[in-house]
């Protein structure tokens, strides 16, 4: 029987986060070389903008999500294949795998700028422009993002909203922000905090 070894699962643990953190990097310094707009989304930035309020509420995120604008896939996919990614468009994703071994979690995935991700979503994907500057990459804004995530509305989604609501970077002033649809989505988040 095998032993566990809490010191071990640590070190992986430390070693996946670290992958994650530099693909994250390497991407988006490829994208920023080569100067194509671009934006950070899903978990990494939520994780960006948590982390601006309250370092120890950070979670980790298993994959790196970007936004782009369609007609600058090309030049992105020159720029993150000289870093060493790989192009692959797999039932409608676009993703670049992180080298010839990598599997489809070790990837970084592309969403479109002003397109929707599925027809029935209240709200397209934000446009490149509405980005911030974080420390060595773009993120999108935190009311882009609060946006993205109300319109997707999955369990990971709601618990990021929860996490930006707990550490005060969302409030109830909030939702007169949104459609109706997205804001009868954040004040139930507001109103429920603990799910």
């Amino acid at each position: 029987m095998m032993e566990y070894d809490g010191l071990l699962s640590l070190d992986r643990l430390e070693r996946a986060v670290e992958k994650v953190r530099d693909r994250l990097l390497r991407s988006t310094a490829a994208l920023e070389a080569a100067g194509v707009p671009y934006a950070v989304i899903g978990g990494n930035a939520v994780m960006a903008w948590v982390e601006q309020a309250d370092e120890s509420a950070v979670r980790f995120t298993q994959d790196v999500d970007l936004v782009l604008r369609r007609e600058d896939l090309d030049r992105a996919r020159v720029a993150l294949e000289q870093a060493g990614f790989i192009y692959r468009r797999a039932a409608g994703i676009e993703m670049f795998l992180d080298g010839p071994a990598a599997k489809a979690r070790d990837a970084v995935y592309v969403i479109f700028a002003g397109e929707r991700v599925r027809p029935e979503y209240v709200a397209p994907v934000p446009d490149v422009a509405e980005s911030v500057s974080f420390a060595s990459y773009r993120v999108l804004s935190l009311e882009a993002v609060v946006r993205m995530k109300l319109t997707s509305y999955r369990d990971k989604d709601k618990m990021h909203v929860r996490d930006m609501i707990e550490v005060g970077l969302v409030d109830a002033t909030w939702p007169a922000r949104y459609p109706p649809e997205l804001a009868a989505r954040l004040q139930h988040l507001l109103d429920t905090p603990d799910g």
